[in-house]
């Protein structure tokens, strides 16, 4: 008996020869980093989180890890995924920020929900140090961040953008150049409005429902089934909703960011959004009346309360 030809896969590092810094290792940043690194690619991590860092490095060995932002100053790219401009800034911008330490050429990738006019501002005093910004928030959450299938809309310079696409590939399934700098932001900002819409306007109708006598399950398969289906109702309803764990792996609060840098961006463009300020007022509701660390899906328990009608209690209430 013969044997067969031995094929084996061949594994491409992203940016051959350069070094990758990746800065935020939470939720999101931790999965983006790990696909980094199991592409083979180069790369140094830093989380303001000292046990998040070391918990990242003892997982896998051979990376290495930033003491201080001036360890950074080697790296041809570096990737922030970090929660605000706020911290954004003072990463970058500080006395003892990145651009402090980054040599002319290098690139600085923002792949947090920021703020879409703040990134244009840090774009421009970067570039007058020689130094690309590029942003490139993901849509997807932890699993499919797990899974190296996020999409990612990016925003910059068209030459800079392209220079750092083998690296997002590393991430994500759908890499969309939106637009020049800033644009990625927004278009992230716009998608979790309506993200955030469909979680309410599903809740709301399983909840009427569920008061008129449907099985909550049972209507949410008529929803997938129809016209009325949207991401929440095919993927979050079921799984986090139904089954009552609320663990989605995106905060509530994080989404009210989300939603308040959307409206903003219509206020800004001479644009009154009606229905995105009704979700703005609902979901700030909520949050006030939840716990600081609750899941984007809690918003539906909050409804719940709000009605006096549960999804999960079989009787409704």
């Amino acid at each position: 008996m013969t044997a067969g030809p031995e094929t084996s896969t061949v594994r491409i590092v992203p940016l051959p020869g350069k070094t990758v810094g990746h800065i935020g290792l939470g939720a999101m940043g931790r999965p983006i980093a790990q696909n980094f690194v199991a592409s083979g690619q180069s790369t140094v991590v830093f989380d303001a989180d000292p046990i998040s860092q070391e918990r990242f490095l003892d997982d896998h060995a051979g990376i290495r890890g930033a003491a201080s932002l001036a360890d950074f100053a080697d790296c041809d790219v570096v990737v922030l995924v970090l929660p605000t401009s706020d911290i954004v800034d003072a990463v970058v911008l500080s006395d003892e920020g990145l651009l402090t330490h980054l040599r002319p050429g290098s690139t600085i990738i923002d792949m947090g929900s920021s703020i879409p006019t703040r990134t244009q501002a840090l774009a421009e005093v970067a570039a007058a140090k020689g130094i690309s910004v590029v942003d490139a928030p993901v849509s997807g959450g932890v699993a499919r961040a797990r899974q190296a299938a996020l999409a990612v809309m990016v925003g910059g310079d068209a030459a800079a953008v392209d220079s750092v696409v083998p690296l997002l590939r590393a991430t994500g399934s759908d890499i969309i150049h939106v637009g020049p700098v800033g644009s990625g932001h927004a278009a992230k900002a716009l998608n979790n409005l309506m993200a955030a819409n469909n979680v309410l306007i599903a809740a709301e109708a399983l909840l009427v429902g569920r008061k008129f006598g449907i099985d909550p399950a049972t209507l949410l398969g008529v929803l997938n089934a129809s016209s009325g289906r949207n991401q929440a109702t095919e993927t979050k309803f079921e799984k986090f909703v139904l089954s009552r764990s609320f663990d989605s792996g995106f905060a509530a609060r994080l989404m009210r960011k989300d939603i308040g840098i959307a409206l903003d961006l219509a206020h800004d463009q001479e644009i009154s959004p009606l229905l995105g300020e009704a979700v703005g007022r609902l979901w700030n509701a909520a949050v006030d009346e939840l716990d600081p660390a609750a899941d984007q899906t809690d918003v539906v328990r909050y409804l719940e309360e709000l009605h006096h009608v549960s999804l999960g209690d079989p009787a409704g209430h």
